[in-house]
């Protein structure tokens, strides 16, 4: 008898604990793994979110760049992180999508790993080619790329989104254009300005501003949106290439098995924040578009990008053991 009363003693303080631990949530800084360098999209991106959501749960939230292994290294160390809503990682489609597909010994699963708090932006990629080329759309770049095929070559980080875009570009137009191989993006575009390569698939962040200055000439949006700031441009869902038209993205994930509740007050102090004008205007200067989501949707569209990520790198014939 006495017994069953400790029992039932134990089950109501563990049902009174758990509400409590939610409401009190957050008691102490939180940190934020970003598994790249500081001063890149992804960190600055970071910081953006950070400071709003930090005003809405009332306690700070510290950036801990962790880079390395191609953005392995920090979000393995979140995925072994304790699950109390303390340690979160600013994730990418480079870390959940295309990291599973490009390494072999991964020790880190993007689903069962992490339970998702929230998407937080779109990033969208810009196709370009040397002002001496004489193209003035990507059907015109293909002809001219078919009539010297093998001449032609274009860089990008090894692996990353723009590396596998313009594989699948390839592809799919047909063309035959050596790749070039660098270790960011950086050293490609300054190749590309140089005169060593001949286009290429990057962010806008890095490429938008010399396409408007005529440095570089920009034939399409290799998104599914067009890019405000230059609205005549096509995408290349609309002039006939669906599967380049791939939006690199950010959002937040926890340890897996992070309360429910902890997750829930997360990702509403995320979403709020994302509406406001100051984080849009930031956003949309790094070349981003904000996106909002429930962990529910998050979680399904981080399922749905593997495989298709999965398949570029396939193309790509890009492995790490």
């Amino acid at each position: 008898m006495l017994g069953r009363k400790l029992a039932f003693c134990a089950l109501g303080l563990i049902l009174f604990a758990g509400p409590a631990t939610a409401q009190s949530y957050p008691a102490k800084p939180i940190k934020l793994i970003v598994p790249f360098p500081p001063g890149g999209p992804i960190d600055t991106m970071a910081r953006f979110m950070a400071q709003p959501l930090s005003a809405r749960l009332g306690q700070s939230i510290v950036i801990e760049n962790r880079p390395g292994g191609g953005a392995t290294l920090g979000t393995r160390s979140v995925a072994a992180a304790e699950p109390d809503g303390y340690t979160l990682l600013f994730g990418s489609s480079g870390s959940l999508a295309v990291a599973p597909a490009l390494y072999s010994n991964l020790d880190y699963d993007p689903v069962a790993s992490f339970t998702p708090v929230a998407t937080f932006s779109i990033l969208q990629q810009l196709m370009v080619v040397r002002p001496d080329i004489p193209v003035r759309s990507v059907a015109e770049f293909i002809a001219y790329a078919k009539a010297r095929s093998g001449k032609l070559n274009h860089g990008a980080s090894v692996a990353t989104p723009p590396h596998l875009m313009s594989v699948l570009f390839k592809v799919e137009a047909g063309i035959d254009s050596t790749f070039v191989p660098y270790k960011g993006s950086a050293p490609a575009v300054t190749d590309l300005l140089g005169g060593a390569t001949h286009w290429t698939i990057d962010g806008l962040p890095i490429l938008a501003p010399l396409a408007k200055e005529g440095k570089l000439r920009a034939l399409a949006v290799a998104s599914t949106q067009r890019w405000g700031e230059m609205p005549e441009l096509p995408t290349m869902a609309e002039i006939g290439f669906p599967d380049v038209a791939r939006d690199a993205w950010t959002g937040v994930v926890a340890p897996a098995g992070t309360p429910a509740a902890v997750v829930d007050r997360l990702n509403a102090s995320i979403n709020a924040g994302l509406v406001g004008e100051d984080v849009k205007d930031a956003l949309a200067r790094l070349g981003a578009l904000p996106k909002a989501s429930s962990p529910a949707d998050f979680a399904a569209f981080i399922k749905s990008e593997m495989p298709k990520w999965a398949y570029a790198v396939r193309l790509a014939g890009a492995k790490v053991d």
